[in-house]
């Protein structure tokens, strides 16, 4: 086998090879030559260090690691049948039609909540991307009827944040918005959550969205696919970095070095790194956790974990069923991510269809031995209706939805951006084919303001962005499901994949395509 990942040169890196020849390991050109221009992440790192274990540029791109994995879900199929319809009330040729299929899911332990897709928006936490964007990110998330999560340090990051004596959050300006948006919009569908790690959790910040909020849901925060670090972002201020250094964060290179305040001052450092702490996850103290958030009035409690080893998704699973917890997230790598180590990304961790096999072993383990597990999301690079779909039926019955990080920021700000592109001129010929106005450009514009009247006008572009990727992802859902006669989510199966090659089966436990359905056949020819 080929190597899985080319290193040492990647546009996330902004660094490519002067030679068309590489060594397949290491990534460094064949004939690497004394005096070469440029620029290779070695050459960079020769001169910038460590900013160069991270994708460039920060507050402007997400980045999704690469590596092409020996098994994904691309080595799955999902299966076609001539007859049946499961999830039909009344079954005949006129109600057989794929607009009838109903892509509402819901997921909880006992207050549940219903979603009009299976599909919600991973953390947005506190990334510039994030906050740039959060209007749009929240508010295409209401109109589509689907949850959106706050990630982690977004209080403690907050420029305008106050800090009561006891050194909890008293007043987030930026968090107050990011739920509000949301709830403007909000139909009835899905949820908002706040995240919590350690730092949010010495904040208070549990305490704020309940007192001031009312928050019903909020969510722990283990871990996620694209890194094993804990959240990171960039500030490009010294003053910024000393004050969130003062906050208690953990700031590289350290800004109260008066030699690292010269270098800054020269030109030579251009940005700070701000990263949260790690956890330590023990039973005791988690189970413990979940009865204090409990206590302080939220309805419902999730998780959020990463690619770690089977002992930490054994744990997740085991300690989530004991808890009660309504949802746990399970982010495998690669992953996508506002700010992670470019290496990190591609190297760390379990991947998304290695994990989710994992995940379905060990829930129905626990199903066996008389403990119900927690409903599941899985993450980790979807980005279409095709991936939903295996999913949920490589998990089924416990895959209940399906979390997207960068696949539903995209549309996000692809809306915001046509939006400027109206206001200030410079429309793109591939916009501009369909129109010059945004009922023209927007295929469900029309709609959203039968359903929104006049206030449509105040809503973010980026949320028709949001809601008509949304559309998409729903009907190709519905034709994929249809086609397996499938009429509801809750109906699908394992039976309805097979595994184009037989490590894709070993990994999964989904039959060899010409295994499938094997004995079904032969009792067809022989009867």
């Amino acid at each position: 086998m080929s190597n899985l990942r080319r290193p040492n040169a990647n546009e996330a890196t902004d660094t490519l090879n002067r030679s068309r020849s590489v060594v397949p390991m290491s990534g460094i050109c064949t004939r690497c030559i004394d005096g070469c221009t440029g620029g290779c992440e070695i050459w960079l790192a020769s001169f910038r260090g460590r900013e160069v274990l991270y994708p460039e540029t920060f507050g402007k791109v997400t980045a999704g690691a690469d590596k092409n994995y020996p098994v994904d879900y691309s080595h799955f199929n999902i299966q076609g049948y001539a007859v049946g319809a499961r999830g039909l009330k009344v079954v005949d040729s006129d109600t057989m039609i794929f607009s009838n299929v109903d892509t509402e899911t819901e997921y909880g332990w006992g207050n549940k909540i219903r979603m009009r897709l299976p599909i919600f928006t991973g953390a947005l936490g506190s990334t510039e991307i994030a906050r740039r964007n959060w209007d749009h990110f929240a508010a295409g998330a209401a109109v589509s009827g689907i949850s959106i999560v706050v990630g982690e340090n977004v209080c403690g990051v907050d420029p305008e944040l106050e800090l009561n004596a006891e050194g909890k959050v008293n007043k987030s300006p930026e968090m107050d918005r990011r739920i509000e948006v949301y709830r403007r919009f909000y139909a009835g569908y899905g949820e908002i959550r706040v995240q919590l790690n350690v730092e949010d959790t010495r904040f208070g910040v549990a305490e704020y969205i309940s007192q001031k909020h009312e928050l019903e849901s909020i969510e722990l925060k283990w871990g996620q696919g694209a890194k094993s670090i804990g959240g990171e972002i960039k500030v490009n201020s010294l003053e910024k970095a000393i004050e969130l250094q003062n906050r208690g964060y953990l700031i590289a290179p350290d800004p109260s070095l008066p030699e690292i305040q010269r270098t800054f001052r020269a030109g030579g450092i251009k940005e700070f790194e701000r990263h949260s702490r790690l956890g330590l996850i023990e039973k005791e103290p988690f189970l413990e956790e979940v009865d204090r958030l409990r206590g302080l009035g939220f309805k419902r409690i999730t998780l959020k974990t990463g690619a770690y080893s089977s002992q930490e998704l054994a744990m997740a699973l085991r300690y989530g069923a004991e808890a009660k917890l309504d949802l746990i997230t399970i982010d495998g790598a690669p992953g996508g991510t506002g700010m992670s180590p470019w290496s990190m990304m591609n190297e760390w961790g379990i991947p998304t269809i290695y994990l989710e096999s994992l995940a379905y072993r060990f829930s129905e383990r626990l199903d066996r031995r008389g403990m119900r597990a927690p409903d599941i999301a899985m993450a980790g690079g979807f980005s279409t209706e095709d991936g939903v779909f295996k999913a949920i039926a490589m998990g089924s019955p416990h895959v209940k939805a399906i979390c997207m990080g960068r696949a539903l920021m995209i549309p996000g700000m692809v809306g915001k951006n046509i939006d400027e592109w109206l206001t200030n001129g410079g429309l793109p010929r591939r916009v501009s084919r369909y129109g010059n106005s945004k009922e023209e450009i927007f295929v469900c514009y029309e709609e959203l303001r039968n359903r929104y009247g006049q206030e449509i006008e105040q809503m973010p572009l980026g949320a028709l962005g949001i809601y008509s990727f949304c559309q998409k992802i729903k009907v190709g859902l519905q034709q994929l499901m249809a086609g397996s006669r499938n009429f509801k989510i809750s109906t699908i199966t394992r039976r309805d994949l097979m595994a184009l090659t037989e490590e894709a089966a070993k990994v999964s436990g989904i039959p060899y395509v010409m295994d499938a359905y094997k004995e079904e056949a032969e009792s067809i020819l022989d009867s």
